[in-house]
């Protein structure tokens, strides 16, 4: 263990300062030797003055700054600082640290302060006469009381300022700023009024709300009114950058209605007709849409620099879950807005602005919020920083004990994951609110890394508006109840300065109700252009959609010159650019599919439909956890020089480098989140409509972690807010051996959230096949979310290869039938690799299986009704039979058995149906190989049924024939 007496320097500042304030947590949680150390330093075996501990803050201080301290009056001949200069010194870098846990932010003072001696001059053995000397250190100067009350008010006072982690620079600018800056003497009256303007409207909107909708369902704002004056600070100071052109704003459903009127100017006749159920999203019945405090909003307004675009995302009841969507849908229109070429590290991500709104329970409680903090700095992830605000009401549901809800000082612990500044502002202090909205735009449009604003309030009512909480924290609502609020405290504090006088504080309050009573918009800020160009450009999707049959045949074939073009440059590469010998071959391959020398594999035709939609202007952005490879080893997008001579830069994708002014090409892997990264990549979808925006899962399965974000916002988007997306989900399926986890997709869940054509569903069976899927998502002039079957061992089945022909010339086909067979005894419908599996038996055996056809339902949903019955006229009287490798009670049967009997029903040409599965399970597969190769071969057996010969076989056909029913 390295010993305290020789670690006492300014270099071990990180170290000293961590193992310090674990110290104070939980003495237990230090080594002995160094507890020792710590308890008698604080128990005053030394002179505190002498203390090592005291000349380490000494130290921390000197280095913090990276200059020498200036001498207090009385230093030595030497130059060295006095004993006051050096407690100073110490003390100034004591406030720094520790300074939070002392601070005044709890409006109810309900908050336990942790004691920190070292913020006490006592601690470092001052006399009442030292406290007289004059001291200069940095931004402070006076007598050591004076520089004593400097430090508290800035460091102990309505802010807790948490940045001594941050990296060097980031912690100099960060103390900088709040001791140039900390007293907030830089507001002027224009700026107090505007606060208390919007502090007035925030309080009045709830006041309004309260006594013209009694006990409706609202999520109040009240107790946590300062949100409003700090987000529009924060709109406000985003503008004056002159660099920030849109704001993309995250929340729950807690004053989301006066976000909604106080920022983002919806009118307050619409939001009354909601509360009175006259309003709807659409006529269309196929549009359920969504409670109030669900709703998104877009509006402009005025800044110096010109409009300003405000983006309210819709979210459904989960907690977080909108977080990452944000962040999605602000690299996204960063994107859009770059004007730099397709490298996606080179773009600007300074112009549009996330902002997330977070509860105290919920920010600590769920993961998502980790996850979508770790991606903040991913090249592939990150937006340039966001904003982060905590509504910290002090209470999650019914729980306010810290000992309930984490296991952390503070809700916002979880802050540190990014290395992200906090400020634990009281939501009484308007001024100091202000302040830190300043120092978080400045502190992201500088360093483009998150910010934490924690902002720490109270909750008037309960968690709804009917929830009584006194039950639950009586002390809490004794104070609650005794509270004036936060209007009347700042009102009173800007009446005692002068600012403005009881009439005028009455005349804010009576015109804001006016507005109200005529239902007008109460932000003056707003622009007469309400549509951004994004919403324009949707609009086009949106019109299509309704003009036209959404199921059309595209047009995605390609000539073969351009395949032949675009696989030369995919298979080029710098020179000097060593590939793995595998991956050599790999390309040398492919150039030879390109000439049609070869059939063309998954990975190639993949790679091509990516490659002629780039070329085509449109952009490709895919990220997964293994995606630039492939899980499966077979796409190779992203390829790495084996020399290893620069590992920044020894990564090539070659979909960047097609053609000048081709579209943005990104292949990304992910890190290991799959509900974070797919919830980034829909909101990616939703503000991107020129982009094939693809999520990988690793295996299907692991989707599952997702869920969420698949049922509230992928399956149900559209109809509840008319929110577009075309993401397309490329889910790894197919039964292998290889256990319950790496076998299946759950194709069935997604068919369960099928209808009102909300999505499609599909489970392409060759390398032509996934070719023009692909190219058809973009192609056709509609946006709807694609979730697909993708394979695994059939990545290098020959039975998947297609040859050249199939992409110049064909299209993806819903239904695959067979031409080999004509009037059928047996018809077997089924999807994915088993009908391969099923055809290479039949083969093996084609003599016992005469009048057996095998049909691939390649499209499950929306299902295609009439290109099956055009198959199934063919054979008549046939039984037709339902394959599926999947237990009986997963798998599509279940969801699509009224489908086929319904097709059969309306043909009405004597067919009959059946089915052939797995018995029902409660997992997934088996995890014993010898078991599944028993299982597979049934299902295969049972599908193809009993042998017939071919003379029984041809006497059918006569009988059939002779009936006058034919094909």
């Amino acid at each position: 263990m390295t010993r305290p007496e020789t670690i006492m320097s300014g270099g071990n500042a990180a170290f000293l300062d961590g193992l310090y304030e674990d110290y104070l947590a939980d003495p237990q949680s230090v080594d002995p030797e160094w507890r020792a150390f710590f308890d008698a330093e604080r128990g005053g075996a030394h002179e505190a003055r002498h203390s090592a501990v005291q000349q380490a803050f000494y130290e921390l201080g000197r280095q913090s700054r990276g200059r020498p301290v200036l001498a207090a009056v009385g230093g030595t001949a030497g130059g060295e600082a006095s004993a006051a200069g050096q407690a100073i010194s110490a003390l100034i870098t004591a406030h720094r640290v520790y300074g939070h846990l002392q601070a005044e932010f709890d409006p109810l003072g309900l908050h336990d302060k942790t004691p920190a001696p070292e913020l006490n001059p006592e601690y470092y053995g001052l006399s009442a006469a030292q406290m007289n000397e004059q001291v200069q250190d940095g931004h402070f100067s006076g007598t050591v009381s004076q520089v004593l009350e400097q430090l508290r008010g800035i460091y102990c006072g309505p802010i807790g300022y948490e940045y001594n982690y941050l990296p060097s620079e980031e912690r100099e600018w960060f103390q900088d700023q709040i001791e140039r800056g900390g007293r907030r003497d830089g507001l002027t009256k224009e700026d107090k009024l505007r606060l208390l303007d919007r502090l007035n409207a925030a309080e009045g909107l709830e006041k309004y709300l309260h006594i013209k909708y009694v006990g409706q369902k609202r999520f109040s704002l009240e107790g946590s009114e300062s949100f409003i004056p700090l987000v529009d600070r924060i709109i406000s100071q985003a503008g004056k950058t002159g660099q920030v052109k849109e704001v993309v704003l995250g929340m729950a459903h807690r004053g989301r209605l006066n976000t909604l009127v106080n920022i983002f100017g919806k009118r307050p006749k619409d939001l009354f007709d909601e509360f009175e159920g006259k309003k709807v999203l659409s006529e269309n019945p196929d549009i359920s849409g969504d409670v109030k405090y669900h709703l998104g909003f877009s509006s402009d307004v005025k800044t110096e620099h010109g409009p300003l675009h405000l983006a309210l995302a819709f979210n459904p009841s989960h907690l977080e879950l909108v977080a990452p969507v944000v962040h999605g849908s602000t690299r996204a229109r960063q994107d859009r807005r770059d004007e730099t070429p397709h490298l996606m590290r080179e773009v600007r991500r300074d112009n549009v602005l996330a902002i997330t709104v977070h509860g105290d329970a919920a920010v600590i409680g769920q993961g998502v919020v980790m996850e979508t903090l770790n991606m903040s700095r991913l090249r592939g992830f990150t937006t340039g920083g966001a904003i982060r605000i905590v509504i910290n009401n002090q209470v999650g549901f019914t729980i306010s004990d810290p000992r309930d809800s984490r296991s952390s000082r503070y809700c916002t612990d979880v802050a540190k994951i990014a290395n992200a500044p906090v400020m634990h502002v009281n939501g009484d202090d308007l001024e100091a609110v202000a302040f830190a909205a300043d120092l978080a735009v400045a502190y992201r449009q500088k360093f483009g890394k998150d910010v934490f604003i924690d902002l720490v309030s109270f909750r008037r009512h309960g968690h709804n508006e009917a929830d009584d909480p006194t039950m639950t924290q009586p002390i809490m609502y004794q104070k609650v109840k005794a509270h004036p609020g936060t209007l009347a405290v700042y009102a009173q504090k800007l009446m005692s300065e002068g600012a403005i006088d009881e009439a005028g504080v009455r005349a804010l309050a009576d015109s804001y109700r006016d507005r109200l009573d005529r239902g007008e918009s109460v932000v003056d800020e707003l622009t007469e252009d309400t549509v951004s160009d994004l919403g324009k450009r949707w609009a086009e999707y949106k019109q299509a959609a309704k003009d036209s049959n959404w199921q059309s045949v595209a047009e995605t074939a390609v000539p073969a010159e351009k395949l032949a073009e675009l696989a030369d440059k995919m298979t080029t590469f710098p020179d000097g650019f060593e590939l793995h010998r595998g991956v050599k071959r790999v390309m040398e391959a492919r150039r030879a599919m390109s000439r049609g020398e070869q059939p063309l594999d998954w990975g190639m035709g993949e790679m091509l439909a990516y490659a002629t939609l780039l070329d085509e202007g449109y952009n490709v952005r895919l990220s997964g956890e293994d995606s630039g490879r492939g899980t499966f080893v077979h796409r190779h997008a992203v390829v790495h020089d084996q020399r290893g001579l620069d590992p920044m830069k020894g990564d090539y994708l070659s979909l960047e480098f097609l053609r000048p002014g081709q579209g943005r090409a990104e292949v990304i892997d992910s890190t290991l989140s799959e509900e974070g990264v797919m919830a980034f990549e829909y909101g990616y979808s939703g503000s991107a409509p020129n982009t094939l925006v693809l999520w990988e899962a690793q295996f299907g399965d692991f989707a599952n972690g997702a869920q969420a974000v698949i049922d509230q916002f992928i399956a149900a988007g559209e109809t509840k807010w008319l929110g577009l997306s075309g993401l397309t989900l490329l889910l790894p399926h197919g039964y292998e051996g290889a256990g319950p986890e790496h076998s299946s997709a759950r194709l069935e869940r997604y068919l369960q959230l099928c209808a009102q054509n909300n999505m499609q569903v599909a489970v392409p069976s060759s390398a032509s096949q996934i070719f023009h899927l692909l190219r058809r998502q973009m192609l056709r002039g509609y946006r709807k979310p694609l979730i697909v079957m993708t394979p695994k061992s059939l990545l290098r089945n020959k039975r998947a290869m297609s040859p050249l022909s199939e992409l110049t010339n064909g299209r993806f086909f819903n239904v695959i039938g067979d031409a080999d067979v004509q009037q059928a005894r047996r018809v077997v419908i089924s999807s994915g690799k088993l009908h391969w599996e099923m055809f290479d038996a039949r083969e093996e055996d084609r003599e016992g299986y005469h009048g057996t056809a095998l049909v691939r339902l390649e499209q499950l949903y929306p299902f295609p009704q009439e290109e099956l019955a055009e198959e199934l006229r063919r054979h008549p009287n046939a039984q037709v039979v339902w394959a599926q490798e999947e237990p009986e009670n997963q798998g599509a049967w279940l969801l699509i058995r009224e489908d086929l009997e319904r097709t059969l029903a309306e043909l009405n040409l004597g067919h009959t149906l059946t089915h052939v599965s797995r018995k029902r399970a409660a997992s997934t597969a088996t995890g014993y190989s010898h078991v599944h190769a028993k299982e597979q071969a049934k299902v295969i057996a049972d599908a193809l049924g009993e042998k017939v010969s071919r003379e029984d076989y041809e006497a059918q056909v006569e009988l059939t024939k002779e009936a006058g029913v034919q094909g």
